[in-house]
């Protein structure tokens, strides 16, 4: 069968995505003994879906907010969509670079300095050096790190490193940015500024997906939203028209599920 054809505005293309895992059953003391069961065959095992029939199409410039409670599968949508984890069934086509800002450190030597970070994880993203050369005093201003660019990654706070790691991302304004909490890490004045680049991004062409428990944020910088429950959608569309239908069933009968 042809594949469907997909708008050129269309970066990014989930379709019927699901992604299983299988979960051991049984506790093993030891790798040694996990090995020994699952040559034998011995070892049990249940299946555990991350997500079920997952399908969106994020636009170019859209800036698409994933909502949900811990567990609903919004980090691994992501990182399926960053290409980090391939799905069980279904397909995602990104059209673009990306940048992925998934999980805290990820493209980072924890014992090498901050600026040796900056060229490893720059070069991880796809940058020429020479590109880092000339964006690198950008970098290191935005990130408001010069203090500590001859100190390990290893000795940085979490917010320092969120810090690092999206000043490095956003620097080539990417097709897409892919943004996991990155934003609710730091201090607060350092989160004003990384939403105004997201918004300089935005303004430029980039197509954003975010995830964030702060409702507020999601519908200060999104125009688009799929709520996820248990890695099934519940709702997607307009972000303010899902963000109130999230908010509502919090009221309603607490913590949305």
């Amino acid at each position: 069968m042809a594949d469907p054809i997909i708008s050129e505005e269309v970066m990014i293309n989930i379709d019927n995505v699901s992604m299983r895992f299988n979960m051991a059953k049984e506790k093993v003391d030891s790798v040694k003994e996990w090995f020994i069961r699952r040559v034998k065959g011995t070892m049990k095992f249940e299946e555990f879906f991350a997500l079920r029939n997952v399908s969106l199409q994020v636009n170019k410039g859209d800036v698409y907010g994933i909502v949900g409670l811990n567990g609903s599968g919004k980090s691994t949508l992501l990182k399926i969509v960053a290409g980090v984890m391939k799905p069980s069934a279904g397909s995602c086509k990104v059209h673009g670079s990306v940048a992925p800002l998934i999980e805290l450190g990820a493209g980072f030597d924890m014992d090498l300095t901050g600026k040796e970070n900056i060229y490893l994880n720059g070069t991880v993203l796809g940058m020429d050096p020479r590109y880092i050369d000339e964006q690198y005093e950008d970098i290191v201003e935005f990130s408001e790190l010069k203090d500590f660019l001859n100190i390990a990654v290893k000795n940085y706070s979490s917010g320092m490193v969120a810090r690092l790691a999206f000043s490095i991302a956003t620097i080539m304004k990417p097709d897409v940015l892919i943004c996991d909490e990155i934003l609710s890490v730091g201090a607060f004045l350092f989160k004003e500024k990384s939403e105004n680049r997201m918004r300089e991004l935005m303004d430029g062409g980039t197509t954003v997906l975010l995830v964030s428990h702060n409702i507020e944020q999601i519908e200060r910088l999104c125009n688009r939203a799929v709520w996820l429950s248990h890695g099934r959608v519940v709702a997607q569309g307009a972000c303010l028209d899902v963000c109130s239908e999230y908010k509502e069933k919090a009221q309603r009968d607490g913590p949305p599920q």
